[in-house]
């Protein structure tokens, strides 16, 4: 009771704070207040001055329906838009001589006219956004919803500004996917990192290898609890992606201005594609060694999809056979995805398997490799060259390094910031993705009400973030593209759960990444966060409560 009072003093201290500013997240550069309101009413108009707005126009139609049941008309035709006058109007288009970089944009409000100019089509997005959280959130029946006059002109610090989604730990319906793009758009975030392929389910049909998805798609239990477990729940779990709803999927998120990086792993992490087909295995009359600790599901003969969590040392073997199978499943998932990145993981990548075998013994001594690390390398480069070819950029985990990176990888630093500092100063581009920072699967206050993976990170420590390491100098930095949160599922079973797991954090990354280190300030934050709670509310979405139990770090 003496918690649920708190909370509730805290709430309306914090929210009497927000109400005397502009509660934007993330904090947009340059902000001029005025006096009087812009009122949205079904009256409103919005005016089209360039085709590359509609997009932008639809969305906001889109949300101002969907969630306050308003219709307004919007005018697109030059014919109409000449001969139409209204005192009420919203007014897109495009400014290339705005003095802003890429995504920047203006929004000039008035009593009688919102203008919104975007140096692109990103920027007159990122616009809408900003003018999407000035709108009230509460619904009224008279429907009409002021917003503050104002000016702004704004554009995002990072140029790489990504969450991520693990569907192989648990898979999630279209729908989510959907939901969670919206979220990384709302949040002017601009890359999804959908992470579809594990030990645990191969989530992405591919149509030359049926039994990746009737097969890898699926394991015949699940641990239950933290690991080790106290058991196993005995039913089958999976579930994949056809590719015509992939392509829909990139379709929905370039529409949001979100660029969707596919992840298909390799070397490690590998046994539902092995379960599927053991010939890529170093060793496929062996069955699926699995830790002896957790309880185990249905058959244990033969190779099969991982039912717990960890590194398990069955990976790929280095050979023809494999090498080809990667090429024919990469000629299927890159024209899926028109983003020139395709992840290819590269980490925790066991080298049992590799030390046993004869034959990757013999191809280390054949290509002159020191050891498997370097092998490793060779897997990598190998596969990279392919990729190249294909006019595509790898990006792998920061594991790629040893034995030597690949000549044109982009490394995406995990463990600590050490990998991403390296590969910088060998001139590679790094985004920043450090576990005690950017791992949203970790626990959010002390003594969590659910089962996590471990670790604490609150998000008052998101928002502590650097993503420059103050070891980079001044040539180096820009090799560092921007940041990412993780979000691995392996006790994450419903989309409430991930949600809960990324809301309020992803809002304090928003902010690390579009806003200059300049501006960040926790005390300004914290009061448009407190108004971001009510936002979630009012939008339906689940968030953590852990700010207002735990003590400010």
């Amino acid at each position: 009771m003496k918690k649920i009072s708190l909370f509730c003093l805290l709430f309306y201290a914090m929210e009497i704070m927000a109400q005397n500013q502009v509660n934007i997240i993330p904090q947009p550069q340059n902000i001029e207040t005025r006096p009087g309101n812009f009122n949205i009413t079904a009256k409103t108009k919005i005016k089209i001055l360039s085709s590359q707005a509609l997009k932008s126009a639809s969305f906001f139609t889109g949300y101002l329906q969907n969630i306050y049941g308003l219709t307004i008309q919007t005018i697109a035709d030059k014919a109409e838009l000449k001969s139409h006058t209204t005192e009420q109007v919203i007014i897109l288009g495009i400014n290339k001589n705005l003095a802003a970089t890429k995504e920047g944009y203006s929004l000039d409000i008035t009593p009688n006219t919102i203008n919104i100019e975007g140096i692109d089509e990103a920027g007159i997005f990122y616009a809408i956004q900003s003018l999407i959280q000035l709108i009230p959130v509460e619904k009224n029946d008279i429907g009409s919803f002021p917003v503050p006059c104002l000016k702004i002109d704004d554009a995002p610090r990072f140029a790489y500004r990504g969450m991520h989604l693990d569907v192989s730990r648990h898979f999630f319906p279209v729908s989510f996917i959907k939901k969670y793009i919206d979220f990384i758009a709302m949040h002017k975030m601009n890359r999804f990192h959908w992470h579809l392929t594990d030990d645990q389910g191969w989530r992405i049909e591919i149509k030359k290898y049926p039994k990746l998805t009737s097969v890898g798609g699926y394991r015949n239990g699940t641990t239950i609890g933290r690991y080790p477990g106290t058991g196993n729940t005995g039913t089958a779990y999976g579930g994949f992606y056809t590719q015509d709803e992939i392509k829909d999927i990139v379709k929905y998120a370039s529409d949001r201005y979100v660029e969707v990086i596919p992840e298909i792993e390799l070397p490690g992490h590998a046994s539902a594609a092995i379960g599927a087909y053991p010939e890529l295995s170093c060793f496929p009359e062996e069955s699926t060694k699995h830790p002896e600790k957790v309880v185990w599901a249905g058959s244990s003969t033969g190779k099969q999809v991982q039912q717990t969590w960890g590194v398990f040392e069955d990976v790929f073997a280095p050979t023809e056979t494999t090498f080809a199978f990667l090429e024919n499943v990469f000629d299927e998932v890159l024209p899926l995805f028109p983003s020139k990145y395709i992840h290819i993981g590269g980490d925790e990548c066991p080298k049992e398997s590799w030390k046993r075998s004869a034959f990757c013994q013999q191809l280390i001594k054949e290509k002159n490799l020191k050891d498997e690390h370097e092998l490793q390398s060779y897997f990598i480069t190998r596969i990279e060259k392919y990729i190249n070819s294909k006019g595509k950029q790898i990006i792998g985990w920061d594991e790629i390094l040893e034995g030597g990176l690949a000549p044109n990888a982009l490394v995406m630093s995990w463990r600590g910031e050490k990998g991403g500092i390296e590969a910088a100063k060998q001139k590679h581009q790094v985004i920043m993705t450090p576990g005690e920072w950017m791992y949203f699967d970790h626990k959010q206050k002390q003594k969590e009400d659910s089962v996590t993976i471990g670790g604490y990170t609150t998000v008052q420590k998101v928002y502590s973030y650097e993503p420059l390491p103050k070891q980079l100098n001044a040539d180096d930095v820009k090799y560092v593209l921007g940041a990412q949160a993780n979000v691995w599922t392996e006790y994450m079973t419903n989309t409430s759960k991930v949600e809960y797991m990324i809301f309020p954090r992803m809002s304090a990354l928003s902010e690390v990444l579009w806003t200059s280190k300049e501006q960040r300030n926790w005390n300004h934050f914290e009061p448009r966060l407190l108004h971001a709670f009510k936002r979630y509310s009012f939008l339906g979405w689940n968030y953590s409560k852990a700010y207002f139990e735990e003590p400010i770090k």
